[in-house]
């Protein structure tokens, strides 16, 4: 007589070893761009690729794939279904590697966003020292200033400059990083020193736009405790990439404020002077941020602790060399 609650479990499975083998290769596809490819690293025939992709379409009643005779591209549907079939198989992988003991084996691809001074002066910098310590991790680092969408784009973790407000993204601050003020030797010797914040309104200020809104940012100063926001001007703005503004100022185009992580070795070599110093020690934050899961990956969570432990460590000790 058969067991009344084997029969209901067995009735509601969804998904057989034929369509979790069809997810599998479908992701493959859309991973490598191509049936022929994802057949051949299957160890399969480019046909059975295909099967299993209309397999899951006839199921889903969506298309996954735009085909043309020589490439396959996701639809809208298609990149939403990969990012969350990814992401599962990622888990299920996870889960197999604890439940044999080999928790303590990070692996895996993780992407990261990141803005372009933080990428090139403080984690590409670091990136080998991790992947040496954990190599079966693959990193993918998308260096931009944008705001991203984890679901929709498939992203790990992201570095930004605040935490936004939303109650599914896990917040970690990096550092304050402290800003300045600095010009060229020659700008300086042509347009004159400023001693005060009201100085700046005779001189050149080069100007960055926030991608978030495309509005110009501030300058920010200390006064006694107190940070103040002042709006400069001028003829030079740089959008979307901070460091446009740092080779300006080397250029000697005029005053720009920065981080001083970024600008610390011209400072060292005299190829740019620090001004207004009286109203320094101002501050803006990096945070590194994820989604809030049940089951946060290994590969996540031996990322995060190793760049938190990490640039801690080369802000005490001031030893982070940014990239030539």
């Amino acid at each position: 007589m058969n067991n009344p609650r084997i029969v209901e479990r067995t009735s509601k499975r969804q998904f057989d070893d034929l369509m979790l083998g069809s997810i599998e290769l479908f992701c493959l596809a859309a991973e490598l761009e191509s049936f022929t490819d994802a057949a051949t690293a299957a160890g399969v025939t480019p046909a059975a690729v295909s099967r299993s992709v209309s397999r899951l379409e006839e199921r889903l009643e969506v298309r996954l794939f735009v085909r043309t005779t020589r490439r396959i591209r996701l639809t809208d549907a298609g990149r939403t279904y990969y990012e969350r079939c990814r992401e599962a198989l990622g888990q299920l992988l996870d889960a197999e590697r604890e439940a044999t003991g080999q928790q303590s084996a990070a692996a895996g691809m993780l992407r990261i966003s990141m803005p372009t001074p933080y990428a090139h002066y403080r984690v590409l910098p670091i990136l080998p020292a991790f992947r040496e310590q954990h190599p079966q991790v693959r990193v993918d680092v998308h260096i931009s200033n944008r705001n991203i969408d984890f679901a929709e784009e498939g992203f790990d973790l992201a570095i930004r400059g605040s935490a936004p407000g939303e109650s599914n993204l896990i917040a970690r601050k990096l550092e304050d990083a402290e800003l300045v003020v600095v010009a060229s030797p020659a700008y300086l010797s042509r347009a004159g020193t400023p001693t005060s914040v009201d100085d700046l309104t005779h001189h050149e200020c080069i100007q960055f736009d926030l991608p978030s809104s495309g509005r110009k940012i501030p300058w920010l100063f200390k006064s006694g405790e107190q940070v103040q926001e002042h709006f400069t001007d001028g003829g030079y703005s740089s959008a979307g990439d901070v460091l446009g503004g740092v080779t300006l100022a080397r250029c000697g185009a005029g005053l720009f404020q920065t981080y001083r992580f970024v600008i610390e070795r011209d400072l060292a070599t005299g190829g740019l002077v620090e001004v207004l110093p009286a109203f320094g020690g101002a501050s803006r934050p990096f945070v590194l941020l994820y989604p809030h899961k049940r089951h946060v990956s290994l590969r996540v969570r031996r990322f995060v602790d190793f760049l938190v432990e990490t640039l801690g460590s080369a802000r005490r000790d001031d030893t982070t060399s940014p990239l030539p």
